[in-house]
């Protein structure tokens, strides 16, 4: 199936992270949901990079044997949508990871990214463009750190698809497996990390 738009019950933390910094990227990054088909090829290419490089991303978390081990945990109650609950863990996790975020910085680095977006503002897809404001005056980014965050990204996830009726089954399945959710994250995460890495480099060195 495709992958739907979560809005707040996306893994926004992961691809913002994932972009290394550059500025286009990211944007590509965090749009590329909002961009369908051939309008893709309205951006300017930094901006076309990004895109192309979450939907890699996204196929890579989706194909990988860790997320299909985590996805156990949510498809009893959860079916098709069990991804959507597990992208979001995994931005809980890496927001509590001190391999990548030293204490204190996850802020600092929530703040860099939404003023990096914000100058890019002007070509926001409409949806991304009406969502922005509220990621930023909530601080999404930060707020995957606290578990009450994830409850909130939940319910969002939940309020925007069609067949789903309750977050509350989803939170405790997250809380009642939280150890071994956040083993797999573990287990994950560095190969996520330098495949967004090597694609991002062929990306750049390549002529679209």
């Amino acid at each position: 199936m495709d992958r739907l738009v979560y809005l707040w019950g996306m893994n926004y933390l992961a691809h913002a992270y994932l972009s290394f910094g550059i500025p286009e990227i990211l944007t590509g990054n965090m749009i590329s949901d909002f961009v369908k088909g051939k309008k893709k090829f309205d951006f300017p290419s930094g901006i076309r990079q990004g895109i192309t490089l979450h939907r890699l991303i996204d196929e890579f978390t989706d194909s990988h044997p860790a997320t299909r081990e985590a996805r156990q945990f949510f498809r009893p109650a959860y079916r098709l949508y069990a991804g959507a609950f597990v992208d979001v863990v995994y931005d809980h996790f890496l927001a509590l990871d001190t391999s990548e975020f030293l204490p204190g910085t996850l802020g600092e680095f929530a703040a860099e990214t939404y003023e990096k977006l914000s100058a890019f503002a002007p070509v926001f897809p409409e949806p991304f463009a009406g969502m922005f404001p509220y990621m930023r005056s909530q601080n999404w980014l930060l707020n995957y750190q606290n578990r009450e965050g994830i409850r909130s990204s939940f319910g969002g996830l939940v309020r925007r698809a069609a067949y789903l009726h309750e977050a509350r089954t989803a939170f405790g399945v997250f809380e009642e497996n939280y150890l071994a959710l956040g083993d797999i994250y573990r287990s994950f995460f560095p190969h996520l990390k330098t495949f967004a890495s090597d694609t991002l480099r062929d990306l750049r060195g390549s002529v679209e």
